[in-house]
């Protein structure tokens, strides 16, 4: 069982029934370890060709985070939502806008509407 840091025990409580009702054990932990390995990596942008694993993108760890916050109690939310805030404002400086991308299946995550370097 990962730990997530930085959010309350009954965040913690809130997110760990939800992993049981509705996502994988530890998905949201998980979700959160991909970004902070990725903002780890060398160089002003994040690289495409860096992949926590193949066929899985920080991208999904976003979808990951956004489920999560979309069934979670609002004080779980709201302490959730300044570690997600945090993350948002980094993958946004590391990442340049890329209208291209935008589709329907991408309607409203605008974490997929980013380009990251080659």
């Amino acid at each position: 069982m990962q730990r997530i840091h930085g959010v309350s025990a009954l965040t913690r409580a809130a997110v760990r029934r939800l992993e049981d009702e509705r996502l994988e054990r530890d998905a949201v932990a998980e979700a959160l370890s991909r970004f902070a390995w990725v903002f780890r990596q060398p160089g002003r942008y994040v690289n495409a060709s860096e992949v926590w694993e193949p066929g899985l993108e920080v991208e999904d760890a976003r979808d990951t985070l956004e489920e999560a916050m979309r069934h979670l109690p609002r004080g779980a939310r709201h302490d959730l939502g300044r570690l997600v805030r945090r993350i948002d404002a980094e993958f946004e400086r590391r990442t340049l806008p890329n209208p291209g991308r935008m589709s329907e299946w991408t309607a409203g995550r605008w974490w997929w509407w980013r380009i990251r370097e080659r």
